[in-house]
């Protein structure tokens, strides 16, 4: 099972590829310029390498390459730029495979951090209209900091939610997410749970400022 990053250069992309390469899981990063992504990825093993792990399956393509490659896709580009980097990639996206949304859809306005006002409840719900239909898509790791994704030396520590509207979908990432050391998947249910994970984003931005802190993430308790 080889996982596609599109988006894969920017931090969550990052974060992303060494957290899931260090697991042993095959990584595939994307970007608009193949260059730039093959440089990332080298970039990439170099830093799994001195941390003295195995050699990674981490390699860097085309975004469009990347689709055709991979059985999992993740959408790590900022919110933004995500609908058309979908649309670009339409045609090469099939059936069999699992959009994962990453993003959350965050705006300032009048200096105060907030969610984009959407057609849908949430970013992944308006994000899964621009895919074929069959393909489905999961909202996953939204309520983890890309920075701390990136940065190794930390244990994660937390909860990953993952939620979507098809049941053997969300399987197969709480399956991928429980391979990552330190982080617990949990199976939230349908997408529409997505518009409350991306709040819960904002809260822990929020948490942060306020308390002077970078690291803020949730664990459930009682389970």
């Amino acid at each position: 099972m080889r996982i596609g990053i599109l988006g894969g250069t920017g931090p969550e992309g990052r974060g992303l590829a060494l957290r899931l390469s260090q697991a042993g899981c095959p990584v595939i990063i994307g970007s608009r310029k193949p260059d730039q992504a093959a440089l990332k990825a080298e970039q990439l093993r170099l830093r799994l390498k001195e941390m003295g792990g195995p050699a990674a399956d981490l390699a860097g393509l085309g975004n469009s390459e990347v689709v055709e490659a991979s059985d999992i896709l993740f959408i790590a580009t900022p919110f933004e730029h995500a609908a058309g980097l979908l649309e670009s990639c339409r045609s090469r996206i099939r059936q069999g495979q699992i959009v994962v949304d990453v993003t959350v859809p965050l705006q300032f306005r009048a200096k105060r951090l907030q969610l984009r006002e959407l057609p849908e409840p949430s970013a992944s719900e308006h994000l899964a209209g621009f895919l074929p239909e069959g393909v489905p898509l999961v909202a996953a790791f939204k309520t983890i900091p890309a920075h701390l994704l990136e940065d190794l030396s930390q244990r994660l520590d937390c909860h990953v939610f993952v939620c979507g509207d098809s049941a053997e979908a969300r399987g197969r990432i709480v399956q991928v997410a429980s391979a990552i050391e330190g982080l617990s998947p949990l199976d939230v249910g349908p997408l529409r749970q997505a518009a409350t994970l991306e709040r819960m984003t904002v809260l822990a931005i929020q948490i942060n400022k306020r308390h002077r802190v970078h690291h803020s993430r949730f664990r459930v308790v009682g389970l």
